[in-house]
């Protein structure tokens, strides 16, 4: 995803050391943004009646716009899901 030169986190309702512990464990090159409080999750439609986020990706443009919602997410193609909507969405590599 470096290559098409977007910026990429996940968010989690759970608190920012927890979070951080999660990131470390996987090794994750991108940030973990943590929302506590719930409201950015309830604000998104994300937040299910178990108090957990829903798995959803957010694809939003440099204007702010929500341009694609994947509420499918699978982890194990996830990456490459990911890649295929950016281009779909014309996303190109940088040059």
């Amino acid at each position: 995803m470096r290559a098409l030169g977007v910026q990429y986190f996940a968010a989690s309702v759970d608190n920012p050391d927890t979070n951080a512990a999660f990131a470390r464990s996987l090794g994750l090159e991108y940030p973990v943004l943590s929302d506590p409080t719930k409201a950015t999750a309830r604000a998104y439609g994300v937040l299910g009646r178990s108090g957990f986020a829903r798995r959803w990706t957010f694809f939003i443009g440099r204007d702010g716009d929500v341009l694609a919602i994947d509420k499918q997410v699978s982890a194990g193609r996830h990456g490459s899901d990911v890649i295929e909507k950016l281009n779909g969405l014309g996303v190109q590599q940088r040059r």
